[in-house]
């Protein structure tokens, strides 16, 4: 899921697939070895050791998504070695948000995980808002889509689509997994439904935007990450996800503009509406379903306190990815790392060799 369904769900422009798919991977590959370590430091350590095991590597190939998502927002306009600044910070400030979360906050291991969808995107965009250059407020030749990249991301966003089940669920007590597994089908499914009705209504001429559905076909799934194995009623969860849908849709067709215009944040891929604001309908829903399912139980005290925890750690994930990526995008347009010229956006021969200068590519 990580390494070849987010390669090749980034891979949808049209003269940087070569940079999409091999800088996912390297991003991917780098940064699950320092999550091993940092998770290990933070939550594994002991008697001057940090112990390893498959659970500890799991955990961290779940948390490189943050690094894959935020490199979607900034797609295109940084060099490999801004890439892997971003991604070894990136992942250092996530660990240290999911320790605060899990030790301090007392969320749920498995939850604090769910974090990585807005973690990411507001990390990306506040990255993008520092590397925003003028020439990208009208859309480039060059940032365009042709057919065969449209259909290597859909390829991408199919084999995350069948895997966001696993995804939910694999950290997940072995008594609820399978409820878990049953309401991220049942939400996947209906935001691919409200993706396709959605584009069609959205576009003048009824016809369906491939952009679109490869993108909001995968709200549900963000959006039901929080709250899958505590979801009792499937109809709850169709109705998170056919929401989910409708948002992120909508978010492409008006948002996106308003962000790239009015605030000069250039979201190549559209994390925000993909990522970001499912993740905020979901986080929202689940405290709301935290508190209206135990209203008026003996335990009600109890659990009013755990959304009142979970509320405070998806704020603390949402500051702390604003501010690093604040910070970290300060450092990424210092001269030293050579960043590439506006010229060279979105183009894959200014890092990749092309034989005969790719003539036709």
């Amino acid at each position: 899921m990580v390494f070849f369904g987010f390669g090749f769900f980034l891979s949808f422009l049209r003269r940087y697939g070569f940079s999409s798919t091999g800088f996912g991977l390297l991003l991917a590959a780098l940064g699950v070895q320092w999550a091993v370590i940092m998770d290990g430091f933070l939550f594994h350590f002991s008697d001057g050791k940090v112990r390893i095991s498959l659970q500890s590597i799991l955990t961290a190939i779940m948390s490189i998504p943050t690094v894959l998502i935020s490199s979607g927002a900034v797609l295109g306009k940084a060099n490999p070695i801004q890439l892997i600044l971003m991604a070894m910070i990136e992942v250092t400030v996530f660990t240290t948000n999911r320790w605060i979360a899990v030790d301090i906050l007392q969320v749920p291991n498995h939850l604090s995980l769910m974090y990585v969808h807005v973690f990411g995107t507001y990390f990306g965009l506040m990255i993008a808002w520092w590397l925003h250059h003028p020439s990208l407020s009208q859309r480039a030749e060059k940032e365009t889509s042709r057919t065969v990249s449209h259909l290597f991301a859909m390829l991408g966003t199919l084999f995350l689509w069948m895997f966001w089940p696993s995804f939910n669920s694999v950290l997940i007590d072995a008594r609820l997994r399978s409820v878990a597994i049953y309401n991220t089908y049942f939400a996947i499914a209906s935001s691919t439904v409200a993706a396709f009705a959605l584009s069609a209504a959205a576009n003048k001429d009824g016809k369906l935007s491939m952009a679109q559905i490869h993108n909001a076909t995968l709200a549900g799934g963000v959006a039901i990450g929080f709250s899958a194995s505590s979801i009792q009623h499937p109809w709850i969860a169709i109705t998170l996800g056919l929401l989910a849908g409708i948002v992120s849709i909508l978010g492409s067709v008006f948002l996106q503009k308003c962000l790239n215009t009015y605030l000069r944040i250039h979201d190549t891929c559209g994390v925000h509406s993909t990522f970001g604001l499912p993740s905020l309908l979901g986080g929202v829903a689940h405290i709301l379903h935290t508190i209206v399912d135990h209203w008026g139980s003996s335990s009600q005290s109890h659990w009013g306190y755990m959304a009142l925890m979970e509320l405070g750690a998806l704020s603390l994930s949402i500051i702390l990815s604003l501010g690093a990526g604040l910070l970290t995008g300060f450092l990424l347009i210092s001269k030293s790392w050579k960043g590439p010229h506006f010229t060279k956006y979105f183009d894959d021969q200014a890092y990749w060799e092309f034989p005969h200068l790719a003539e036709g590519y």
